[in-house]
């Protein structure tokens, strides 16, 4: 099973250029039921592995515009180390319904906004768009959403790309996935030292990935890619939807828990039945 689902992931990858955090941490969760947590570190080195795999092609092809990609690592890689400050400090206060929505979300809008691209009518380029220097702006949010829960840097990556660049189609992929190298790198690294992952399960990930990413490079030039990438896309949005619904729901019952707990009649009936199993 997970020799197959990190074949998918990295074959999905390579095709489509959607980002491996976006798909793998849910994909853990849902199918395979890791906690959270272990989930959004096991994601993060699964994807810079890969990753590892699928830019040197990106880089051969000359689909990487390296002055874009250094602009988006000034603001990137020190919101990555914010992003894995801020994990930490969640985890130990066992607020997961955070993860839940903070994940949740980013997926609704990332996969929204390539839904909206897709279906709406294409409008001409505007040339004075091309304007990279904000990117580093735009992306110390992004690296903080990708250290705090191993998404964000493929969509938002792209949206940033697409509004500030003149880069065609391919070069915005290629430059993406190599942002996203770096910062799953940086947070990747991060999170090992931190023990937050499962290392049986990268392995077994990484046995079916490392095949998924050679085949998927191989195959992008003569697979529709955007067709996968809207059935990828409308898959993920619901994955989302149900993160969003499992934040609330968790958020619910820890407030009814608190509710509970600090409710005077309900404490001394605990108080009176500890005294008569004492008796």
């Amino acid at each position: 099973m997970e020799l197959a689902i990190g074949f998918l992931i990295a074959f999905a990858i390579a095709v489509t250029g959607v980002g491996a955090g976006t798909i793998t941490a849910p994909i853990l969760v849902l199918f395979l039921h890791v906690p959270l947590p272990l989930a959004v570190g096991t994601a993060l080195v699964y994807s810079a592995i890969v990753k590892l795999i699928v830019v040197p092609i990106q880089m051969w092809r000359k689909q990487v515009a390296y002055r874009a990609v250094g602009y988006m690592l000034l603001g990137g890689l020190p919101g990555v180390l914010i992003g894995v400050w801020l994990f930490r400090r969640v985890v130990a206060r066992g607020h997961e319904s955070i993860l839940y929505a903070a994940l949740g979300s980013i997926i609704v809008v990332s996969s929204g906004w390539h839904l909206y691209r897709t279906f709406r009518k294409k409008k001409t380029l505007q040339a004075d768009r091309n304007h990279p220097k904000w990117l580093a702006l735009l992306m110390l949010p992004i690296g903080a959403e990708v250290g705090f829960s191993s998404s964000g840097a493929g969509a938002l990556g792209t949206i940033a790309l697409l509004g500030l660049t003149t880069l065609s189609a391919s070069q915005i992929v290629g430059t993406d996935l190599a942002f996203g190298l770096c910062l799953s790198l940086v947070g990747g690294g991060l999170h090992l030292l931190s023990q937050n992952l499962d290392a049986v399960l990268l392995f077994k990930l990484l046995s079916g990935g490392v095949l998924g990413a050679i085949a998927g490079s191989a195959l992008a030039p003569r697979l529709p890619n955007q067709k996968l990438r809207l059935v990828l896309t409308a898959w993920l949005l619901m994955i989302g939807v149900q993160f969003c619904y499992q934040a609330l729901h968790a958020h619910a019952e820890a407030q009814s828990q608190k509710h509970l707990a600090y409710n005077p009649v309900i404490q001394r009936a605990q108080l009176q039945s500890l005294k008569i199993a004492k008796q």
